[in-house]
This record gives structure tokens, C-alpha cells and sequence, in this order.
């Protein structure tokens, strides 16, 4: 038979043993961080399945009459402009059944276009994607070779016609722009907007400071001169890591630059093109960009063209007048006191009035 407990000692004799109250702790603790990931995960989900949905932007209606047949498949969404001047050209191209190789026929509303077999419709839902490519992909809609196209996958994303922005050759990784919107394309890969990109560099031996001073002073290619805007070193304790930003969109230019001086890219990446970043995005995922990263895009560079000074009424630089230093302005005078005297000015605006004013000959009176 137990021993009966004193009702005033119960508490002490049903308290827990130390061992009991951590193991209590612990199990507190898994069960919060269970319900924790369980949270984060479901809001992980949710943001996958909005990414996945692309934001529709629709296209206004817009005014056919007069409008140039390369301009109107632009618009559509087939290529850019450039490439639909040669698209014309090669005779792919037929307006209400007959063949059109002038790419700037103009269209009245009611044409109906072909391109390559397809109707041609100018009013649509926008698609833009960021894709981070990775390596062994060909930045192209259609490979004859039939080797793996970026196109292959983003394939899930959306089911309209869609074409890289630009290209990245087959070993070149990072951010690729792909859409359907011709005029956005034609302006990003126009020459004229020096649209800024940046690439992270890998070599195959350090870039010395000679060969980096000739790549800032400019090298000649066999296309012509180029130069970067801007070079430097990613770790300067290891100088095979290179940083550059160039505007120009030839084909192959920044390994070309390194080639021509005696270098090998081992690795090349791009982590920036009109102001977009890979970030958030693994190599050969992609997502969809949202309103205010196209609407930045549609006035990317057009208020930050460089200008020449003559061309906004300025003197060259080496002709402008250098501005005074603090040592070489004029003294101001001083409207308070007159030169050399420290009595009140009179004459200023400002006066005190008569009571106020300093006394001249006030003595101050003796001490008691």
C-alpha cells in the first residue's frame, strides 16, 4: 500500500524530474521548427505557382494604316525588325496571298500577312522571360543540327511564339531575355542605345597590367576597333578573375577582346543585360518578369544616351574655363560694419533701433 502525501507537500511530489522537463523542451522544439518549414515551404509553393502563371500584358490596339510590313511583324511578335527586313528579303513573307520582298511596303488595315507559314496577328499578350542559360544551349528558335535550344526550356512556360533577345554562344552562361515583343527587342539590340551588359571573366592565366591597359585604350579585331567601358579585376589576389562592361552586341566580342592578346576564356557569364540580374534565378531556371521591370526596360537608355557636348551646345572640355577656386573669389563685403571701422554701419537696411543701439561712453557702475 502507498504511502499517503501530506496534501501540502502534493506539488513537490508530482514535480517533473529535470530530465522529463528538458525532454518536454525538446519535444516543443522539434514540433516548432516542424511547423516553421512546413510555413516556409507552402510559401515557397505559392511563389512558384505565381511565377509560373505569367502576368498578362496586353498589347493596345495599334494603327496599321501606313505602317511598314518589317515594323508590322515586329509588332507581332515574329523577330525583331533587322531580322525581319531579311526575312522579307528572302521572300518568306506574303501579304494577302502574294509574295512581298520590299521591307517597307506599307500595310492598310485588313492586310492579312503570312511569315514562314504562320498568320501574323499584331494584337496579342505579351510574354517576357529571364532565363538564366545555361551551358551547351544554342540561343536560337530552330537548330538544323537538332542540338538543345534555350527555347526547349521554357517551353512549359507559355504558348506563344516567343525568340531570344540577343545571343549568348553555346558556352556562354547567364541572363537571356526572351519574348514575343518585336519593338523591345529591335531597341535593346540596336546599336544606337548602347544597352549596358556585364560579364564575369574567367582566364586561363592572370591578365597582366600592360594588356589590361591596352583593353581600356581600345584593341583592333578584324571587324574594327572596340573598346570595353568599363575593366576590373573581381579578386585582386587572383587576377584571372575579370570583370567587364561593354555596350557593343558584335558577335563573340569579349572573348575576342582576351583572344587577340594572347588569352584563353576559360568561363564566361553574364550577370547583367538593360539592367537585369540573375538574382533568385538558378542556372537553367527562368521567370517571368513583372510590370515595372518591363516598363524600365521600354525606357531603358533613352534618358541616359551619351551625348557629345557639342551636340548640347557645351564647349569641349579642354576648352571650358576652369571654375575659381575658394582663394580666387572675390572677398564679399561686409554690409554690417565698414571697411576698417568697427563701428555700426549706419547706411544698412537692417538698423537696431535707438534704445538698442551700443553706448559709447557707458561706464559700467562700481561694485558695492
Amino acid at each position: 500500500m502507498m504511502k499517503k502525501i501530506d496534501p501540502r507537500f502534493e506539488k513537490f511530489a508530482k514535480k517533473k524530474s529535470n530530465a522529463a522537463i528538458k525532454e518536454g523542451f525538446k519535444q516543443e522544439k522539434r514540433q516548432y521548427k516542424k511547423a516553421r518549414a512546413e510555413f516556409f515551404d507552402q510559401k515557397k509553393k505559392e511563389a512558384l505557382q505565381k511565377q509560373a502563371e505569367a502576368p498578362k500584358i496586353v498589347r493596345e490596339k495599334i494603327a496599321v494604316e501606313q505602317m511598314p510590313l518589317n515594323k508590322y511583324l515586329a509588332h507581332g511578335g515574329i523577330c525583331s525588325r533587322r531580322e525581319a527586313a531579311e526575312l522579307i528579303k528572302d521572300g518568306k513573307v506574303k501579304v494577302n496571298g502574294k509574295v512581298v520582298t520590299e521591307p517597307g511596303y506599307k500595310m492598310t488595315d485588313g492586310d492579312e500577312v503570312i511569315a514562314n507559314g504562320k498568320k501574323v496577328f499584331i494584337t496579342k499578350d505579351l510574354v517576357y522571360i529571364l532565363l538564366n542559360k545555361p551551358k551547351d544551349y544554342i540561343t536560337t528558335t530552330d537548330d538544323p543540327q537538332k542540338r538543345k535550344t534555350v527555347l526547349d526550356i521554357i517551353k512549359s512556360a507559355t504558348k506563344e511564339r516567343v525568340y531570344p533577345v540577343g545571343r549568348l554562344d553555346r558556352n556562354t552562361s547567364g541572363v537571356l531575355l526572351i519574348t514575343n515583343d518585336g519593338e523591345l527587342a529591335q531597341q535593346l539590340t540596336h546599336p544606337s542605345n548602347e544597352v549596358k551588359k556585364i560579364y564575369a571573366v574567367t582566364l586561363d592565366k592572370p591578365l597582366d597590367k600592360a594588356d589590361f591597359d591596352k583593353i581600356l585604350k581600345g584593341v583592333t579585331l578584324e571587324d574594327g576597333p572596340t573598346r570595353v567601358d568599363v575593366l576590373a579585376y573581381s579578386d585582386m589576389k587572383d587576377k584571372k578573375q575579370i570583370g567587364v562592361e561593354i555596350h557593343s552586341g558584335r558577335n563573340r566580342i569579349v572573348r575576342r577582346i582576351f583572344e587577340s592578346l594572347g588569352y584563353e576564356v576559360k568561363n564566361l557569364d553574364r550577370v547583367m543585360f538593360a539592367g537585369l540580374t540573375k538574382k533568385n534565378v538558378d542556372r537553367g531556371k527562368f521567370r517571368f518578369l513583372n510590370e515595372k521591370e518591363v516598363r524600365n526596360l521600354k525606357y531603358f537608355g533613352k534618358d541616359t544616351k551619351r551625348k557629345k557636348p557639342e551636340a548640347e551646345g557645351l564647349k569641349p572640355k579642354s576648352e571650358r574655363q576652369r571654375p575659381l577656386t575658394r582663394s580666387e573669389k572675390p572677398k564679399a563685403e561686409n554690409k554690417k560694419y565698414a571697411a576698417g571701422s568697427k563701428r555700426l554701419n549706419t547706411e544698412s537696411k537692417r538698423q537696431k533701433p535707438d534704445d538698442l543701439r551700443p553706448r559709447v561712453n557707458f561706464k559700467r557702475p562700481p561694485k558695492k
